[in-house]
This record gives C-alpha cells, structure tokens and sequence, in this order.
C-alpha cells in the first residue's frame, strides 16, 4: 500500500499479506501481525538520486562529445615519408608571417598531387604560429557542418555550427583552420568562411575556382624528379645507391612525377622487393596498378590513383565527361577550342565524307552549337569549366590551350567501351578543322593540330581519304616532309585504288608527293613523278589549264635541282608567258613561277637580273599574300641571296634577319626553312 502522510514528504510502502488470524477467545482475538517489511523513503533522498543519475549521465555525454569533437577537429600529422614541395611550403611560410590580418590560402591541383599532404606539413612545421589548430572535412555540407558543430563543442561554445562560426569569428586570436577536399563547385564555400579580419585559413580543393578567396595560392602539379625519386625510393624501402636512383628516375618519369602514383608504385614495389622489373610490369598492366590499393599506407588517404579521378569524373554532367573522354583520343597538350569550332563550320562536299559518314563527329560537335546551329562559346566554356573544376583538365590563360595529366589522359580512354569509335571521331574532327582553318594559318598548324594529327596517324585512326590528305599536307607544311611523304605514299595507293591512276584527285596526291620528294632532295624521283602527272594532265586537261602549267612550273625546278639549268629556265619562261595570258600578272601561282626564274636566272650566272625580279614578285606577294605569308618570306629570302651574290653583303643581311624573325613568329624555331636562314646567317 503507498501513502503519503501529510506534507511530511515521506513516502510509505507497505508490503506483504497479513498474517493468519490469532487464537478465538468469547469476543475473539486480535489478527496476525502482517509478515511483508515496512519501508519508509522520503521523496526528498529519491529526487536528489535522480539527479545526480542525470547529471552524470550529461556529463558523460557532453565528456564523449567533447573527446570526439577533439578527435574529429584535431590534424593528423603528414606522411611518415613526406619529401620536397619546398617552394610551396616556403612560400606558404612566409604568407602566414604577418599577424591581424585574415589569411586565406588555397592548395588546388589534381587529384593525387599530395595537396593535403602539403597542408599537414605546413601545419606540422608551423604548430607554435597558432593559437588552435582545426581540421573541418569539406567534401560535402554535411561534413563542413560536422566540423564547425565540433568546434563549438569542443569551445564549449554551443552545439551547432553557427555556434563553431561563431567562436572564430568573435575570438581574435591566430587560429587556424583546414578546409580539406573543397572539391564540390556546387558548395558555395563562402557560406563556411568566418566573416572576419583575423585567422589563418588553408583550402585544399581540385577546383582552381576556390582561389577566388586566396589571397595567395599554389598550384599543386607534379614533383620535381629528385624528389619523386626520394619519394619513391622511401615508399618502396630501397636504399639509395646509384643503381636504385637510376631505375627510380625512369620510373618517376614514366609516372610523370604524380606524387600518389608514385606512393602506390613504391607500396607494390616495398611487398615485391622487385624495383627493377616494375617498369615491365607497369607497361602490360598501368591501369591495375593504379586501381590497386596497398595493404598498408604511410597516411590516412583513402583512394588509389584511378579511384581518384573516377570518384570526380561520375559528378560531371554528361555533356562534360563526354568531353573529357574525346579530349583522351587527342594529344594531352595544345587542346584549342579553335579545333571544335572550325570543325563545327565544316562545308561537305562531292568529294568528301557525307553527312551520315560523319554522324558521330556532327553529333559530338552539336552540343556545343547555339539554336541557330552556329558555335557557341558559352556552351563549349560551360563543358571546359565543368571538367576543370575537378582538375581533370587545365588551361593555360597566356596560350589559351587546354592540357590533361598524361595519366588522367591513359586512364579517360580506359573509361570508353569502344575507344576505336572515339578514335575515328576525333580523326574526322582533325580533318574538319584542317579543312576549315584559315588558309596558311601555320601557327595552328604547329602549335596546335600537328601533335593530334601525328596521334592520329600513330593509332590509325579511321578517316575518310580526304581527311588523310589534309593530314598530309598539314605535316608538309610543318617542314615534317618525311613523315608527310609516308603517309601521302598510303594516300596516293588507295586513291589508286579506288579512283583510277587517271582520277584528278589521284594526279594531285601525286604533284604533292613529288614536291614532298623534293624537298627531301630526292630530285630524280620528283622528276619522275612529275612527268607523269605533266602528261596525263595535258591528255585530260590540256596544255593551257592552270593544273598543267602548275606541274610544268614543278617540273623546271626540278631540272634545276637536277643542274639541268638551261632546260629549267626555258620552262620557266614558257609556264610564265602562259600564266601571265591564262591567269593574269599578279596571281599567286604567276607570281610564284617569277619567283622560282630568279634561281634559275641565279644558277645560271644572271645575278642582277635575279635581283630585279625578285623585287618586283616581292612587291606583288606582299599586296596579294601579305608580308607574313611563306611564299613571301620565300621570295624575301631569295632577294638576300641576290643581294649577296651582287656583292651588296649589309642588304643581304638585313633582309635575313628579317625573315629569321617572321619565319619563327611563323613557323616556329625548328621548322627547315628557319633553320636553312639560321645558317646562311651565321656563314656570313
């Protein structure tokens, strides 16, 4: 039975059944005394019990919290075998050296260059310069919230992240706080920075847009190779000698330096004890290897190389990874958006590749075309800075190029199902563009398409012959004349093929392998060549078409490359009388038949007559082709040598010069017709 007597605050608790009944007397006896126990509490002694459970238990809480707020906040040291990156941790040192001010620095490069690794040894070298040091997760909201709730926690300061906010912003003091893996554009950062003018802030993102908050910043690229030979003789347990340093070195260049891959390759190498064969090993199976995770690790990194990139590639839209994915099949340098958007104007024609032919490569380029299926340059920005954000891809903001890591690049294609699909569209691409380009536009021929058209030809992409054609004519006039005449051979043997020895098509391949033999000083077989275009053109053509006489023109220089001088010269002054009455005098093809006389007129001893006419074709290709166009730099060069050979030195050297500096700005340092100036000038 429960009671409560009063305000007595005693509680009574009566237990157990009575006893049995006593003894009967006349007027009966009294009952049993009850055999249960009487309990006396007091509310008072049962209430403070209570507390004290709760508030023990609160404080157990609140103690847990705190020791996981520590846990979760506190920056775990850097890798047991970190090594190099001293310029960036110098320059780091001497940002944070200043005092009152809010410094916000941001480590940004590709997945696996070691980003956070830099920060954790910065940090390390650096604990006595701050005052608190936090690590906040920020690859997702969540986990930036997590982190800022953990400091309030661990401040006592409150228990939500506004609260973590809060206390950095309101204490002024040289904190410093790591934001690590900012990778997510969609986050808006901002949000998660403390709005003051004090503190210390290190970012660590794939995304070059964080530097926005920078005040300064470092791009985290590859290793320098001393150091990623130091790196992975350390990861793989291998003693420094002269022999383990030289197989290191191939191995860190065919790694291109990536600090992660290099970890990887020396945990496979430290559990095979086989530093020597992992290069033979790394050629048949690249992508296993770095798929694969070792089984242990010098730090608390997560992923492998190829996890990496792939964790970042499946946040991309699909237009982006798409664009990643055909970029693989180009040359990982010199990527322009100038090869999409002339390739997007590509005029068809009878000759070439249909519509349907072409349907992937149309359909690939229609994603970055406007309503009015014209280039739009928004919507090709839109892609590029989607795959930049994760570093997959960079841009160099002077070149105005695009560029991929040679690993990234290896491991896209590995993520295409038929790569001889992709192969084949980013071939016709090339072929659209070359087609489409400016005429003469020898810096994009250099600079930009030659590097993917040899790609191209190297993995025998398939094209249409057309485009092939192109192909060969870009390398010939990048000076690259052997590699331009084996494929204009193939070229010339399929047109063969499937259009007949007679095809105009087939003759023009043939024209243009001769001069490619000629400009390989191969004279007699350009000669042979060109007397059989010469007489199926005049069967076909006849002897006045422009075709002909421009063959004629070839073949006179041929007999003078041969030292058949007379003969050179009479057709040369027969191909100019008929250009002059067929095309008139200042067109290109007269002109250069003027032009190719004067070395005739030169071989045979007709110096001033040479000079005179050379500046009269100087001063017509300058109006027509303009003062940078090769043909003109061709005849500029041919007036020096008439200037030379005239005894006038001073002019001769002058104009050299001249064009040694156009033929660069033009065609490049290496290019044979800057080289063949370079030489006259140093004889003089």
């Amino acid at each position: 039975m429960l009671s409560l007597d009063g305000d007595s605050r005693s509680l009574n608790i009566i237990g157990g059944q009575g006893g049995p009944g006593g003894p009967a007397h006349l007027q009966g006896g009294a009952g049993g005394a009850g055999q249960g126990p009487i309990v006396h509490i007091t509310t008072s002694n049962l209430i403070t019990h209570n507390l004290q459970a709760t508030v023990a238990t609160e404080q157990a809480v609140q103690l847990q919290n705190v020791r996981a707020s520590q846990i979760a906040s506190h920056c775990p040291p850097p890798s047991r075998i970190f090594c190099g990156r001293q310029d960036i941790l110098g320059k780091m040192h001497n940002f944070f050296s200043d005092t009152g001010i809010q410094h916000i620095y941001v480590l940004h490069g590709l997945g696996g260059a070691r980003k956070t690794q830099i920060a954790l040894k910065f940090i390390n070298e650096s604990t006595s310069r701050f005052s608190d040091i936090f690590f906040v997760d920020t690859s997702t909201s969540a986990t930036i919230e997590t982190g800022l709730k953990n400091i309030a926690i661990l401040k006592d300061f409150g228990v939500s992240p506004q609260d973590g906010l809060l206390w950095l912003t309101s204490k002024v003091e040289e904190w410093l706080l790591l934001f690590d893996n900012a990778d997510d554009p969609s986050i808006n950062l901002n949000d998660y920075i403390p709005q003051c003018n004090h503190g210390n802030i290190i970012i660590t993102s794939r995304n070059p847009e964080m530097c926005v908050y920078a005040g300064s910043n470092s791009l985290v690229s590859d290793m320098e190779e001393e150091d990623a030979v130091t790196l992975l003789l350390k990861s793989a347990l291998q003693k420094a000698t002269s022999h383990t340093e030289e197989v290191a070195t191939e191995i860190v260049k065919t790694l291109h330096c990536l600090a992660l891959a290099i970890v990887q390759a020396g945990a496979f190498i430290s559990k095979s004890r086989n530093l020597d064969g992992y290069l033979a090993l790394y050629t048949k199976n690249q992508a296993r290897l770095l798929s694969e995770k070792p089984g242990q690790s010098h730090d608390r990194y997560a992923w492998t190389v190829y996890t990496t990139w792939q964790i970042s590639f499946n946040r991309l839209t699909p237009p982006a990874a798409m664009f990643l994915q055909h970029c693989s099949f180009l040359h990982y340098n010199g990527i322009s958006e100038e090869i999409f958007s002339y390739a997007a104007e590509y005029q068809f024609s009878s000759d070439g590749p249909s519509e349907e032919e072409l349907q992937e490569p149309l359909e690939f380029l229609s994603h970055f075309l406007g309503p009015d299926g014209k280039w739009d340059s928004l919507q090709f920005l839109d892609a590029t800075n989607e795959v930049q954000s994760y570093s997959l891809i960079s841009f160099d903001v002077e070149k105005k190029l695009f560029s991929i890591h040679p690993l990234v690049h290896a491991w896209s294609q590995g993520t295409v199902q038929d790569p001889r699909r992709y192969m084949s569209t980013m071939g016709s691409i090339l072929g659209m563009a070359i087609s489409e380009r400016p005429q003469w536009d020898m810096q994009l021929a250099s600079l930009l398409l030659c590097p993917h058209v040899e790609l191209a030809i190297q993995t025998e992409s398939k094209v249409a012959l057309i485009f092939k054609y192109q192909y060969t004519m870009l390398l010939w006039e990048e000076g690259r004349y052997k590699e331009a005449g084996k494929l204009q051979e193939e070229v010339l043997a399929e047109h063969k093929q499937i259009l007949g020895d007679n095809h105009p098509d087939t003759l023009h391949t043939m024209g243009s392998l001769a001069t490619t033999y000629s400009n390989l000083g191969e004279h007699q077989k350009a000669k042979r060549l060109r007397l059989i275009v010469l007489q199926k053109q005049k069967e076909a053509l006849g002897d006045n078409h422009p075709g002909t006489l421009w063959t004629m023109g070839n073949l006179a220089n041929s007999y003078s490359n041969l030292g058949e001088y007379q003969k050179a010269q009479e057709l040369g002054v027969l191909v100019l009388e008929k250009q002059k009455q067929v095309l008139g005098d200042n067109h290109p093809d007269t002109l250069r038949t003027m032009g190719n006389l004067t070395n005739s007129y030169s071989t045979l001893g007709e110096h001033q007559e040479a000079k005179e006419l050379n500046a009269i074709v100087l001063d017509k290709q300058k109006q027509v082709l303009g003062d940078n166009h090769p043909h003109t730099l061709r005849t500029t060069s041919n007036l020096a040598n008439s200037y030379s050979a005239v005894g006038e030195h001073q002019k001769a050297k002058e104009l050299r010069v001249l064009v040694l500096e156009k033929r660069k700005q033009v065609l490049g340092d290496n290019h044979p017709d800057t080289l063949e100036i370079e030489e006259l000038l140093g004889s003089m």
